[in-house]
């Protein structure tokens, strides 16, 4: 696991029920600092809390109200803009990194590392952008590249799970079942074409066909102890019908 420290930063947001959308996706995704600059009202009656899910609970209560100099001065910093440069002539939107990009770089860095999110409208200014560390954009149709803060941030914070997450509640493989299992399985596949009276290389292209169907699906036990139900119950069938 990285030692990599990653934190949230709203600036100047207009919506408290987008202030509580990111610190609900903050706790999908493992987060738990959140600072703000010139925050809107956050009323625990009010949107923002009821945005927030169990955020509520710990994100959003502890969320500190600071100035954006406090951001630049404790921090590696990364700004989140949907508008970039596209080459080098101008280096306060560019280079940029995507949140996939961003990610792999801070995977296995030791840094305190904090994302920066602007404004709903016009996102971070330019003076802003320029004490910044980083920029990251996230690729989108060029037709209209603007996310809202709440996408914006839900896309950001999910890349970087592989950062801030140690697990997840899907587990990282597929348990794929034992070769003596799925041998068993393509014996029956064989078994089962018996009734249909091929000629034998359309039997064997057949089989061979099953068994790469079969290597790129990777089946778990389960799947093919069901599999392996239905040939038998299928059999019988067959078998009951020949009689």
């Amino acid at each position: 696991m990285s030692e990599t420290s990653i934190s949230v930063a709203i600036v100047d947001a207009q919506t408290p029920g987008n202030v509580g959308t990111i610190a609900r996706t903050m706790k999908n995704f493992g987060l738990s600092d959140l600072y703000l600059v010139d925050p809107p009202s956050l009323d625990p009656d009010g949107e923002a809390y009821g945005f927030a899910g169990q955020a509520r609970e710990d994100v959003l209560p502890n969320a500190q109200t600071v100035q954006f100099e406090y951001l630049v001065e404790n921090f590696h910093t990364v700004g989140c803009t949907a508008v970039t440069n596209t080459d080098d002539r101008r280096h306060i939107r560019y280079p940029f990194k995507t949140p996939r990009e961003l990610a792999d770089s801070l995977s296995g860095i030791e840094t305190d590392t904090l994302v920066v999110f602007g404004r709903e409208r016009v996102g971070l200014h330019n003076e802003e952008l320029d004490r910044l560390d980083e920029i990251c954009s996230i690729p989108a149709s060029a037709s209209y590249p603007v996310l809202n803060l709440g996408q914006a941030a839900t896309v950001v914070l999910y890349e970087l799970r592989t950062v801030t997450l140690e697990e997840t509640q899907h587990p990282d493989e597929i348990v794929r079942a034992p070769e003596r299992d799925l041998e068993g399985l393509h014996d029956q596949f064989a078994t089962f074409l018996e009734p249909i009276e091929a000629e034998p290389e359309q039997r064997t292209r057949l089989q061979r066909l099953w068994r790469r169907l079969l290597g790129r699906a990777h089946p778990t036990r389960r799947e093919v102890s069901s599999l392996r139900g239905v040939f038998r119950r299928a059999q019988a069938r067959l078998k009951e019908r020949d009689d």
